[in-house]
């Protein structure tokens, strides 16, 4: 399990100051991936699988999705299908670079590993 720090912040709100307490992980880690590939014979278009991650030991990630794009594999993360836009508008998704980043290498790295089973 991945060490939290805690620490006591200031927050301002309405201008008054409240002391609350905070947790904080040092990063989230990917604890558990699993893939589906779908077979062959099944026309997905350019999904190849679905896979969902576990963050932390503690939160679900599920219908994110392996694309094949012009640029080769990556992940797509579901989008609300009630949403009347013109672009799509996704459900989750990570902040920073630096947590796609890590998300997708460890979803590839299983679907690799799946799929040359």
């Amino acid at each position: 399990m991945p060490k939290m720090k805690t620490a006591t912040v200031e927050m301002k709100q309405g201008g008054l100051d409240k002391s609350a307490k905070a947790s904080e992980f040092d990063c989230l880690v990917v604890t558990n991936v699993r893939v589906y590939p779908f077979r062959e014979g099944l026309n997905m278009g350019h999904i190849k699988a679905l896979a969902r991650v576990v963050l932390n030991d503690q939160i679900e990630l599920t219908q994110l999705r392996v694309m094949d794009g012009e640029n080769g594999l990556f992940v797509g993360y579901p989008n609300d299908p009630f949403y009347k836009g013109e672009e799509y508008r996704s459900i989750f998704f990570p902040i920073t670079r630096e947590c796609r980043e890590h998300i997708e290498n460890c979803v590839l790295e299983k679907y690799q590993q799946v799929t040359a089973a």
